[in-house]
This record gives structure tokens, C-alpha cells and sequence, in this order.
């Protein structure tokens, strides 16, 4: 006797059968509307997945990136770029916004990131968290999880924000999150404010775990199991996941910078959301990986051992006390991608500029 599928691909599977979320990795229409169809119940947005949505859906884009230009006729490029960041995110929010009212605030979130120039400056994210936290009801504000980071998230906490801590790939970056998301959630019981609307995350990008071992392996010629390396975000997660069941952070953690399957089918079943992009949903819908509870089944010793004994800044990565918050920001991983969200910032204000703003008159 055949049995039929009622599920329409895997990731609706496991969003039905598990109690693991997804989420569309980037606030881009049409790829929300496909990972809507298929489960998600969530996205995310930054300054550089801006500037892809806009080079990817200008059409969708052009007038009303033209109107906050006229109606903004002294704001300076920068300001105007904010506020094309501001108009895209909340946008993808509205089509999110049925499952946040059908939740009852716990699904449908839309994360929007502070300026990740500032992530030297506690004061400067975090009035820029609270700032995005008024612009929809279904936001939550992505802070890099530099030293200067986990201030900004604890005070925003405090202040009444859902923050997702992002630049984030260790152990000790994501216990720093969670102690300093409860010591905010405390203060505001404290005085009698309210948290059960919050929905705090805290991500790590196991993919640029994976990405730094390699690179820093192949830069001090260290000499590892090459399919070791592969497992590296994978070890990282599901330890940092251990620690969070183990002390009640009431954070959940959040899988992001996919490279393999093995970042979306290792982490099923586990009390998290998986931030996807489109590309990889489609790739992992098309797959024959079947959807069971893999978070809890150990990664082999073996290669956590190898990875251990040889490369530094894996067990910088892998101990809860592997680094100090003051050592965040020097971590290999974190610099990398600051410089490229930095970079892709500054790239998209180049975009608004180039093509609405100083237009080249060489051009017809």
C-alpha cells in the first residue's frame, strides 16, 4: 500500500511536525511568498540583503524609493538610504503579520538590523533598536554581538525590544546573549514592565564557522581531517544549544549562513528558528533528507577531538569560556563579516545614490 505525503516539501514537514521554525532568510517578496507557502513563519533583513532585494525587485521598488527622496528634499543620502532599509523591512512585515496576529505575537517576526558601522557604539545601536521598534509591531532588531553589542542588547531588552544578536558564532557569544537578555527581561519584572510579548534570538551563523576554520586552518597550515571542518557550526550549535536548555535562557537560537544540508537536517527538532535563504529552501524542498529529530544525536567525537586538539580558535569557539566579551570583537569570524556588512551598507548607499539621487547626466 502507497502512502501519500499530505505535506508539500520538507520544510513544511518539519514546520508542522517539529518544533522547529523557519524562517526566510531575506525580506525579498517574492521569496517571503514562496517561504510563506512552504511554512515559514518569519524573515530577516539587513543592510546587504537590502541592497540585493532592491538590485533583484527595482520595479517593485523605484517609485517608492522616488517618494521618500521628494518627500525627504533635505535629508542627507544616508538618511534617505534608512529609510528605504525602514520602508523594504516593513513591507515584508505586513506579509508576516497575519501569523504574528494569528500567534499571538509568538511567530511572524521581521528582523531589521541596527547600522553595523556602529557596532563600536552600545549608545548609537541601541537608540537606533528602539527606534525600529516602533515602526511595526512585528519587528525584532538585530544588534552584532560585539562587547559593545551585548550592552546594547541587554539596555534594549530592558527597554522593551525583541533583539536578535547577529555577527554571532561561538559558544561564548551566544552565553553572553543569554545572560544578558535575562538580566534585561529581569529589570523590566523588576519594575513590573511587561516581557511576555518579547521573542529574543540569538543567532549563529554556523556557515562562517565552517568558512573561518578553513580559512584560519589554511592561513596558520594547520593540518585537520578535511571532513572535520564541515561539522565545525554544527559542534558549535548544538553545544550552545545544550548550554541554553541547560541554564533556561529564555532566548531561542537561530541557525543562519547556510553551506550544506547538514546546516538545516542536523539542527530538525530542535527549539529553534533555521533562517534560510530561498535559494537553499529550494534546494533542501528538492532533496529526498528525510525530516526527524537530528538536533539531539551528537556529532561524532571523533571529529570534534580533531578539531580540538588542533585548531585554537575552534576551542575558542567551542568553550563556554573560550573568550571574554572584550575578545568578541577580534574574533576572526566577527571581522570578516563586519567588514562585509559594512561594506554591503555602504554599497547600498552608493545604489540610492547612483540611481536616484545624482543621476548621471551621460546617461539618457
Amino acid at each position: 500500500m502507497s502512502v501519500t505525503n499530505s505535506y508539500k516539501s520538507p520544510l513544511h514537514e518539519m514546520s508542522q511536525t517539529t518544533i522547529t521554525d523557519y524562517w526566510n532568510d531575506s525580506c525579498s517578496v517574492e521569496e517571503l511568498k514562496y517561504a510563506i507557502e512552504h511554512g515559514a513563519v518569519g524573515a530577516t533583513s539587513n543592510p546587504t540583503i537590502v541592497h540585493t532585494v532592491l538590485k533583484q525587485e527595482m520595479p517593485l521598488w523605484s517609485a517608492r524609493i522616488q517618494e521618500i527622496i521628494d518627500e525627504n528634499p533635505a535629508a542627507s543620502e544616508t538618511e534617505v538610504t534608512w529609510k528605504v532599509v525602514e520602508a523594504v523591512a516593513a513591507h515584508a512585515a505586513t506579509l508576516l503579520l497575519p501569523t504574528f496576529e494569528r500567534t499571538g505575537g509568538k511567530k511572524g517576526l521581521l528582523s531589521i538590523q541596527t547600522n553595523p558601522a556602529n557596532y563600536r557604539s552600545a549608545q548609537a545601536m541601541l537608540e537606533q533598536a528602539v527606534y525600529f521598534n516602533t515602526l511595526a509591531p512585528n519587528l525584532n532588531v538585530k544588534v552584532p554581538v560585539t562587547a559593545a553589542g551585548v550592552q546594547a542588547i541587554e539596555e534594549a531588552t530592558y527597554r522593551g525590544v525583541s533583539i536578535n544578536a547577529t555577527v554571532s558564532f561561538t559558544v561564548p557569544q551566544a552565553a553572553a546573549v543569554g545572560e544578558a537578555v535575562e538580566r534585561g527581561l529581569k529589570r523590566r519584572a523588576a519594575e513590573g514592565l511587561p516581557t511576555q510579548h518579547m521573542q529574543p534570538v540569538c543567532t549563529i551563523m554556523v556557515g562562517r564557522v565552517d568558512d573561518w576554520m578553513s580559512a584560519v586552518t589554511h592561513r596558520d597550515r594547520i593540518t585537520v581531517n578535511p571532513d572535520s571542518i564541515p561539522w565545525a557550526g554544527v559542534a558549535v550549535m548544538k553545544k550552545a544549544y545544550s548550554l541554553y536548555q541547560e541554564r533556561g535562557y529564555r532566548a531561542r537560537l537561530l541557525v543562519a549562513a547556510y553551506r550544506h544540508h547538514r546546516h538545516w537536517s542536523e539542527f530538525i527538532g530542535g527549539d529553534i528558528v533555521q533562517s534560510i535563504p530561498c535559494d537553499w529552501a529550494k534546494r533542501f524542498n528538492a532533496s529526498d533528507v528525510q525530516v526527524f529529530d537530528r538536533m539531539h544525536a551528537p556529532v561524532d567525537p571523533a571529529i570534534i577531538d580533531d578539531l580540538y586538539r588542533h585548531v585554537p580558535d575552534f576551542r575558542r569557539a567551542y568553550d563556554a569560556d573560550g573568550m571574554s566579551a572584550a575578545e568578541f570583537d577580534g574574533y576572526g569570524a566577527t571581522v570578516r563579516t563586519l567588514r562585509g556588512f559594512i561594506a554591503s551598507y555602504h554599497e547600498l548607499i552608493a545604489l540610492i545614490r547612483e540611481k536616484f539621487m545624482l543621476p548621471n547626466p551621460d546617461v539618457a
